[in-house]
């Protein structure tokens, strides 16, 4: 290998970019793969050599792993390989997935991975079902309080029912004890999930700091995403979904036209109803 390969680190100037997208979505095939953000280390390694064929490796075991397991972590040296060409990787799906939602979705991070960060000694892909990452140092294990991504919704003004009903829904998610945690008072529902390469206590610790900045940072937002490397939590003012204002404004304007039409119906009805009582009124009077 010609060249020396350095950690990823999402806080890092090696990053080439991120990128954020941040929305809730319910869980479907084109949801799941909703794209939120992607970090890719600056410094590539050379083709054809052994540092490749084991961060081809490690895809590819993350890929087959991800159908039978919501969560695993790799360590690949290949023979032949040096010290220096080990690569380390994992993948976590949202809790909620079921294996067969889970290995789609990890199988498209890999495949946008590598077209985003091809030839790039590491990288990270969060898309809204799942989240993987590789590199050539070990982060397993390792709490990363980062922030990779964050964004707050519109604000929803001095509304105090909302902001309060929001506050107990982070409220839960930082008292939880679980990797993966949802709560929801009325329309404000949230989630919360860290990577579970952690202990209890780091996660505990990690979500701790990712709700505060949320709370912090989007203060009467509608809604708010916070990603650090290692965990994440949100909240929606709309629900888990989060539609968006135009989807908003097409139920809205669809419950319009269906009472419409049901008022239309009703009074077709009734018409109808008045005409054979008049019809049978008239020839009763005429007999």
């Amino acid at each position: 290998m010609d060249m020396h390969v350095h950690a990823l680190s999402l806080s890092s100037p090696l990053l080439l970019f991120v990128i954020v997208f941040s929305q809730f979505a319910v869980p479907s095939t084109s949801s799941l793969d909703s794209f939120i953000y992607v970090g890719c280390s600056q410094l590539k390694y050379s083709p054809g050599t052994a540092y490749e064929s084991n961060v081809n490796s490690i895809l590819s075991s993350i890929v087959n792993s991800a159908s039978i397991s919501n969560f695993n972590n790799f360590k690949i040296s290949l023979p032949g390989s040096a010290p220096g060409d080990v690569v380390y990787g994992l993948f976590q799906c949202r809790g909620d997935l079921s294996n067969s939602d889970c290995h789609d979705c990890v199988s498209n991070a890999v495949t946008r991975l590598g077209a985003s960060c091809g030839g790039a000694s590491g990288g990270a892909l969060q898309l809204e079902g799942c989240f993987v990452r590789y590199d050539n140092t070990s982060f397993l294990g390792v709490e990363d309080k980062t922030v990779v991504s964050d964004k707050c919704g519109p604000s929803i003004g001095d509304y105090s029912d909302l902001l309060s009903r929001r506050d107990a829904v982070l409220a839960y998610l930082a008292a939880g004890g679980q990797f993966f945690r949802v709560s929801g008072s009325g329309r404000v529902q949230g989630v919360a999930q860290c990577v579970q390469d952690l202990s209890v206590g780091e996660c505990q610790d990690c979500l701790s700091e990712a709700i505060e900045r949320l709370k912090s940072q989007c203060g009467s937002s509608a809604w708010g995403d916070m990603f650090l490397g290692k965990c994440y939590a949100r909240y929606s003012e709309r629900g888990y979904s989060s539609k968006s204002e135009n989807d908003d404004e097409v139920e809205k304007t669809l419950a319009i036209f269906l009472g419409l039409i049901a008022g239309v119906a009703i009074l077709i009805v009734f018409l109808s109803f008045l005409s054979k009582l008049f019809d049978s009124n008239k020839g009763a009077a005429g007999k």
